[in-house]
């Protein structure tokens, strides 16, 4: 491994060699029965994921993200017959689409597409930009999310290999969605449960919420060789004022920001750096990033190549992140969406 204090760090820094036996393809039997990888002092200790409380102070605060995952897979076919799948990114505020397509030829603008369930969405062009932009812009025959409840799967992420079931739509979703919105879930999250989660507050240890909506630019790759020239995808994201006043009343208290997963992260970063408390953000994590709010993270293990190792990596340092995830591979950790968890303190990165 390189020595990421004598170079500047460039993706394929972030590459490793990761099994595809430890992808996990379902979840743990209880979602606080995960393994979880103490990586908060200079060697690893193996846990399980109900041991959290005992790494929390009483005058800490949990922050999650409270979005919810939509049924946004729907399929459907041309008029010429050809099939078609549509991925819905972003319900506009006109009650529009903003969506991904698979099809063998895009059908051009105008064109009224036939979709499970027997509702229809007219193509209006591409969006943001009407010409250029990356997804497309449609209008469904219908409330988006009524239809997508009714005849949507569950976006699975491009690892997972097994279609959706009714387990996944209970289990790829947090116990404390609210706001419907997210075609990925907040996988940290996915760890708690009811019970943990009243051990937390026995605890002490205070709760807030963000909303981050994430988007399936999540699961990109960086193809860029040098950080600099990658593009970040772009999602909501929503700091209430409960949630501004119980991070200003945990600093007073001396107690620690955690961050559960690093879309709470970006979206606390984005409102310290914006001082807006909702938008979109497109906020890129890399290493040298200066952390106004987070002090501790609980996160999954990430894709190799990812804006979400990158983030890791500038929370915690890149080399003991890199370690972190060597050992986790050796002891046969399960990684992504439904895998294993991490809990990590903020460290000085190059």
């Amino acid at each position: 491994m390189r020595d990421s204090t004598s170079h500047k760090l460039t993706t394929s820094d972030f590459d490793f060699a990761l099994p595809l036996e430890l992808i996990a393809q379902h979840p743990a039997a209880e979602r606080s029965a995960s393994r979880l990888l103490d990586g908060s002092g200079s060697a690893p200790v193996g846990r399980v994921f109900r041991d959290l409380p005992g790494l929390l102070q009483p005058h800490d605060l949990l922050v999650f993200n409270d979005t919810q995952v939509v049924k946004a897979r729907l399929f459907g076919h041309k008029p010429t017959g050809g099939q078609l799948e549509l991925l819905v990114e972003r319900v506009l505020e006109d009650g529009t689409v903003a969506a991904h397509m698979k099809a063998s030829k895009k059908p051009p603008v105008g064109t009224v597409l036939h979709m499970a369930g027997g509702f229809e969405a007219e193509l209006l062009g591409r969006w943001p930009d009407p010409h250029q932009g990356p997804l497309f812009h449609l209008r469904f025959s219908g409330e988006p999310y009524a239809l997508m409840a009714a005849h949507g799967h569950v976006p699975l992420p491009p690892y997972i290999q097994h279609t959706d079931s009714a387990a996944d739509e209970a289990r790829y979703q947090t116990v404390f969605a609210q706001h419907p919105g997210a075609v990925a879930a907040p996988t940290a999250a996915l760890h708690f449960d009811q019970p943990l989660l009243a051990t937390i507050a026995a605890r002490g240890v205070q709760r807030a919420a963000v909303t981050l909506h994430v988007g399936a630019g999540t699961f990109q790759p960086v193809k860029t060789e040098s950080l600099a020239e990658h593009v970040m995808h772009r999602e909501r994201y929503h700091v209430p004022a409960t949630t501004q006043a119980a991070i200003a009343a945990c600093r007073a208290r001396g107690g620690r920001v955690v961050a559960v997963g690093t879309t709470s992260v970006r979206t606390l970063e984005s409102w310290a750096q914006s001082d807006s408390a909702q938008g979109d953000t497109g906020i890129f994590i890399t290493p040298g990033f200066e952390f106004r709010v987070v002090d501790a993270l609980i996160t999954n293990f990430h894709l190799p190549r990812s804006t979400l190792m990158m983030l890791v990596s500038a929370f915690a340092g890149y080399e003991h992140v890199m370690t972190l995830y060597r050992h986790a591979i050796a002891q046969r950790y399960r990684f992504f969406s439904y895998g294993d968890a991490m809990w990590l303190t903020r460290r000085a990165s190059p």
